[in-house]
């Protein structure tokens, strides 16, 4: 009851608003937030039974948080955390809004579904069967396609989002996780293995992988859209990859199972250690790092560095 109490009155949070960084505490239910200046968590928002990502609205005026085993999406306001909205929707473990801002998908993983919204009214305009555990979101620039990943089944799926119709469904790797569309090819993070796959979109054909390490899970793109960061859980690194050429360049120990991360704009990368309860805040240059500690299992991760 107290936690339900803690929705209903949620939350008086910070007056005066400064840029905060948002981590979400998948096995605490809940979000710390985190002044980006001096590092010290200012605030902890509570939400329902397992929350894992998050992701900004097309018009950045909401924080959108799936909790996935709560059934629902929680609309925050991403300068103060304030509470906007909650909308029941079914298993929302990942989600991501299309490029064009019309659409939002879910990946149910534990009901192997995979949902497409009206991003503006949220009406369910599409349910995939996707077996099994479908798990990481990436769409072609134009909208028109969205891959994800099926973890208990080594597959990639491409479904076209006017009509959910699944355009190929094909092997990828053991345990594919992180989707990301980079220079007309879909990447997969293998978290089975220690490398990525590089996809044909057109086919699911696998063109080459590109060793990075074991647990290879999400990549990131640098704000100046130079380099790629993969993360790989089970090494406890991060590996620097030309975005052009995917050579890697160099390799980050970050030890305690790197996940998602985001970029500050002093140049320094906050990424959430899924397996050491903190938060590492990474001199990218030097290696250096600083731990924050959050709640149990950070994963998703989104700094709002806006006045």
């Amino acid at each position: 009851m107290k936690r339900i109490f803690a929705l209903a009155v949620l939350l008086p949070c910070m007056a005066q608003a400064s840029p905060s960084v948002f981590v979400v505490n998948s096995n605490d239910a809940d979000i710390s937030v985190i002044d980006l200046a001096n590092h010290q968590v200012i605030n902890t928002i509570p939400l329902l039974r397992e929350p894992h990502h998050l992701v900004p609205s097309p018009d950045h005026r909401s924080l959108v948080v799936g909790d996935t085993r709560g059934n629902a999406l929680f609309f925050l306001d991403p300068h103060t955390g304030a509470l906007q909205r909650r909308v029941s929707v079914s298993d929302p473990y990942q989600l991501q809004y299309s490029p064009n801002g019309k659409l939002l998908t879910t990946a149910g993983l534990a009901r192997n579904q995979v949902d497409i919204y009206d991003a503006t009214t949220l009406a369910l305009l599409h349910r995939v069967p996707a077996r099994n555990m479908p798990s990481h979101i990436a769409y072609s620039p134009d909208s028109a396609v969205v891959f994800v990943s099926l973890q208990g089944t080594d597959r990639l799926i491409a479904i076209r989002t006017v009509d959910g119709a699944v355009q190929w469904n094909a092997r990828v790797c053991s345990t594919p996780a992180g989707v990301f569309w980079l220079n007309g090819r879909v990447l997969v993070g293998c978290m089975g293995e220690a490398h990525i796959a590089v996809v044909d979109p057109s086919s699911g054909r696998v063109a080459r992988t590109i060793p990075t390490g074991r647990g290879a899970h999400t990549m990131f793109l640098s704000p100046d859209k130079r380099l790629l960061y993969a993360t790989n859980r089970v090494d406890g690194t991060i590996s620097i990859l030309d975005a052009a050429t995917l050579a890697v360049k160099r390799t980050l120990a970050v030890p305690g199972g790197p996940d998602d991360l985001d970029f500050a704009p002093d140049g320094h990368i906050w990424a959430a250690l899924r397996f050491a309860q903190s938060v590492a805040v990474i001199d990218p240059q030097s290696g250096a790092i600083e731990r924050i500690t959050v709640g149990r299992s950070p994963h998703g991760i989104w700094i709002n560095h806006e006045p």
